[in-house]
């Protein structure tokens, strides 16, 4: 058995101690269990880098399992977009299984308990039986029917798994302790009445087991060493090993340890949440490139390789905590600059006419694709006497400090020339619509012919080579650092300008680029072409590395 090759957590540690003591025969053995009833989003990739990574560390092997208790709110849709993330993500599960498949283990087991005098039908509806749990403090209220008999209790498990029963008229409950200390151990409920149609079973079952009834005992069957939670089922543990405790397992069973769910600014990752933003049309799907889900993030263009080692150097902790979005964008940074490919593009034209340009001359110019990599090679770019220039690159009136375009100053056109403004042509309201400017035939590649200095480089588009693009720029989709923090409500905190989609002009390379490819606009950051729409491309990340900023100021 091979040690993990980096370094330790608690939960490694724990692995660890386990092996030296033989407890599962060296074996290791994760699961990784989303109920499919939406899309998964960046925790979820916490958790998949932690459980497949630790699989992966100790030579074991991680499952896929799909909790799918709840058929009312799952969908077979949700089902092939977990299992696209996971290999987008880059890990291929030991197999696929459903909790579904072990809904006759369950039950059987189920009988078994009840049998044993540990569990009972209880002819109360929820809104009792949640009030009689009591409190911290507070012993719980035991149900009045607690004491039916065994057989009672068989017969009436028998009849709801037959369907006599409407939805609701009964529940089957462990009978534990209504005055533990540990509130999940106060007889939680196991089964519920629910006619509904399962998108695995279909209509076999009008009984459903609850996440804590099917959990532990689908570890169990897979034969799973150690289930890894979030930090907020910790207070389920006891229940957990009570029902693996009183079972007729026939080998160990699982630990279940529960380490820091990943959380984000500006950001949720409740699935209630997201799924209201897709329901009431705020976005425009649970793939849209705001939403913080796996398939958002992915048609957004950010790398699955940056969002795994972002994961990894969170942590394992056992400390919840709220990471700066920018810090997960400094790794998808960090990423692209090393493979994104460059190509120039103006997302807000503006005419630059080049009086002295010779009239129906065009020249090409060789443009390095990406500095970082020498083997992307260079490619050619067409300049004529009319080109684009970005809006905010000339200023009639110049600002303090303002290097770029305006009337009497020189220019560098990136690996192009140098050229002057001398005037501008405007419409109707006076607005700027044409800037006219001279070029130095002597500067050609941006070079200075006598050693005269510029202080600025501007990209540029040939007007008669340029594209037609669409560019999706984003925002925040919540204005607040922690959405709902002042309200309660996190929806209260949207951002109504959190995407502008702009009318753009791009050099012709542009239009070969493959569907979901990044490629960096320079000077504009890192854009992502749209895997379904061609010439649609969404702004991944900008260039500035903010948290690298936030870093060295301390």
């Amino acid at each position: 058995m091979t040690e993990a090759p980096v370094g330790s957590d608690f939960i490694r540690d724990t692995i660890r101690r386990d092996n030296e003591a033989g407890t599962y025969g060296g074996r290791v053995q994760t699961r990784f269990p989303p109920e499919p009833n939406g899309y998964l989003h960046i925790g979820h990739a916490k958790a998949i880098v932690t459980d497949f990574g630790i699989a992966e560390d100790f030579d074991g092997v991680c499952n896929l399992r799909l909790d799918d208790t709840n058929p009312e709110s799952e969908d077979v849709e949700y089902v092939e977009e977990i299992k696209a993330d996971i290999a987008w993500l880059g890990y291929t599960p030991g197999v696929t299984v459903h909790a579904s498949d072990y809904f006759e283990q369950l039950y059987a087991w189920a009988e078994y308990l009840v049998e044993q005098g540990k569990a009972y039908v209880d002819d109360q509806d929820a809104e009792t039986i949640s009030a009689q749990k009591g409190g911290f403090g507070t012993p719980g209220v035991e149900s009045p029917y607690r004491d039916r008999t065994p057989e009672e209790n068989l017969d009436l498990l028998r009849r709801m798994r037959a369907g006599e029963f409407p939805d609701g008229a009964r529940v089957l409950r462990a009978k534990i302790d209504m005055a533990s200390d540990e509130m999940w151990l106060r007889d939680p409920v196991m089964y519920r009445i629910r006619h509904a149609h399962h998108h695995n079973t279909g209509d076999a079952w009008p009984i459903y087991p609850t996440y804590d009834w099917a959990h532990g005992q689908s570890d169990a069957i897979e034969g799973v060493t150690h289930s890894l939670c979030s930090l907020e089922f910790e207070s389920h543990r006891p229940l957990y090993d009570w029902f693996l405790a009183n079972l007729p397992l026939e080998s160990a069973p699982p630990k279940q340890r529960e380490f820091a769910r990943l959380e984000l600014t500006h950001t949720v990752t409740s699935k209630r949440r997201l799924r209201k933003l897709v329901e009431e049309g705020v976005v425009d799907g649970w793939d849209d490139p705001r939403m913080p889900t796996l398939s958002g993030l992915r048609r957004r263009g950010y790398p699955a390789s940056a969002i795994r080692a972002f994961c990894e150097a969170t942590g394992i902790t056992r400390t919840n905590s709220r990471k700066a979005i920018e810090e997960l964008e400094s790794f998808v940074r960090r990423d692209l600059n090393a493979t994104a490919q460059r190509r120039m593009a103006v997302l807000r034209p503006l005419r630059l006419v080049l009086t002295n340009w010779p009239e129906g001359q065009v020249e090409h110019f060789e443009v390095v694709n990406n500095p970082e990599n020498a083997d992307d090679g260079v490619r050619s770019v067409a300049f004529s006497g009319e080109l684009f220039i970005e809006a905010d690159d000339f200023a009639e009136v110049p600002p303090p400090k303002f290097f770029r375009l305006s009337p009497g100053r020189e220019v560098r056109l990136r690996g192009a020339y140098f050229v002057t403004a001398t005037d501008v042509v405007k419409d109707a309201s006076g607005a700027v619509v044409q800037v006219n400017a001279t070029y130095d035939p002597e500067s050609r590649g941006g070079n200075s012919p006598d050693g005269r200095k510029v202080k600025s480089t501007m990209h540029w588009v040939s007007a008669e080579h340029a594209v037609d693009a669409s560019v999706a720029l984003y925002d925040r989709l919540f204005t607040a650092e922690v959405p709902g923090a002042a309200t309660g409500e996190a929806l209260d905190d949207l951002n109504p300008a959190s995407r502008e989609i702009v009318d753009a002009k791009v050099e012709a390379a542009l239009a070969e680029t493959k569907p979901g490819e990044v490629v960096q606009f320079e000077r504009l950051g890192y854009f992502a072409a749209d895997p379904r729409e061609p010439m649609l491309f969404h702004r991944t990340v900008g260039l500035r590395d903010e948290w690298a900023a936030a870093q060295k100021r301390g």
